[in-house]
């Protein structure tokens, strides 16, 4: 079956379309990916603006086009951080509906956790079907912590700290001051009390944007090859010196960065102090960047419903 899967989330919006079978296998035939920001302003405001309102309507007009250029029988889209935190949620989702005919699920934290985790596990079952596994998860609006052994999850922690929300709220400037610096880890902080350390044999993944760019400046590269990132080994030493490698740039020092997206840019260095700060506090040392993710977990989830998998 030809399954579409899109993922909108509060800084970036996905999509996956893939053949997949009653066994689980599937066969990727487009992964697309635009920067929407559906939360700019939503921290602040708690309201999506109407000029996003067009902005998304645009964006998902035409993966639906690309979606059913292809062939595809389903699509299933999910909302993420900033769709649960916007007062006028239902007035979006009715938006999209009523010019598109797409119906969009608003996922709880524990349900995007869970379906991230599954998405970002789905390569790595296949070498260790009973590994433990710990999915990391950055987010424009909110961060996500999941554990478990094989496709099976034993904890899943969504946290309210992102790099749209840490950047909006905290740090406004590039470079950032100082002081700014320190409220972000404190604000950080709070909202990790209750990590648990990761065992030593645990493989720790880390999807989405944040580690995806930070694959790419460890890697050097001077354009996005999903081959390379995909299963990149970050280590801790590493993403401190970059993060100390940007810290004192502005914003259009940043921008001139070819492995950074341009509308990346200012969310970039929040979303780095992010990592860093949770690396510390589950005594991580390494952190293996997946491509995967949310889209995926949507595939997998929207198939077995589908197929009775």
């Amino acid at each position: 079956m030809r399954i579409a899967s899109i993922d909108i989330g509060t800084n970036t919006v996905l999509m996956l379309v893939a053949d997949i079978d009653k066994n689980g296998y599937f066969a990727v035939l487009k992964d697309e990916h635009i920067i929407g920001r559906l939360g700019k302003g939503v921290d602040e405001h708690g309201v999506i603006q109407q000029e996003t309102f067009r902005r998304i309507e645009n964006i998902l007009s035409r993966f639906k086009q690309i979606a059913e250029s292809t062939g595809t029988e389903y699509i299933s889209a999910c909302g993420t951080s900033a769709l649960r935190d916007a007062s006028n949620n239902r007035e979006f989702i009715d938006y999209i509906k009523d010019n598109l005919s797409i119906n969009i699920e608003i996922l709880n934290g524990k349900k995007e956790a869970e379906l991230t985790y599954l998405g970002a596990v789905s390569e790595h079952l296949k070498d260790s079907p009973s590994g433990n596994y710990a999915v990391l998860d950055i987010g424009g609006g909110s961060t996500e912590l999941i554990t478990g052994t094989g496709s099976g999850i034993s904890s899943a922690i969504s946290m309210d700290i992102g790099s749209v929300r840490l950047t909006e709220r905290i740090l406004k400037k590039s470079p950032p001051e100082d002081a700014a610096v320190l409220n972000a880890v404190e604000f950080i902080n709070t909202h990790t009390l209750n990590l648990p350390p990761i065992e030593e044999e645990t493989i720790l993944i880390g999807v989405a944007g944040t580690l995806t760019t930070l694959a790419a400046l460890d890697l050097r590269l001077n354009a996005f090859n999903e081959e390379l990132i995909n299963r990149h080994l970050l280590r801790d030493e590493n993403i401190r010196h970059i993060f100390q490698e940007l810290r004192y740039l502005t914003l259009d020092q940043i921008i001139s960065y070819s492995q950074i997206h341009p509308s990346r840019a200012d969310i970039i260095l929040a979303g780095i102090l992010i990592l860093k700060e949770i690396l510390s506090k589950l005594k991580a040392i390494q952190i293996t960047v997946s491509t995967r993710g949310l889209r995926y977990g949507i595939l997998l989830n929207t198939a077995r419903q589908l197929l009775n998998m």
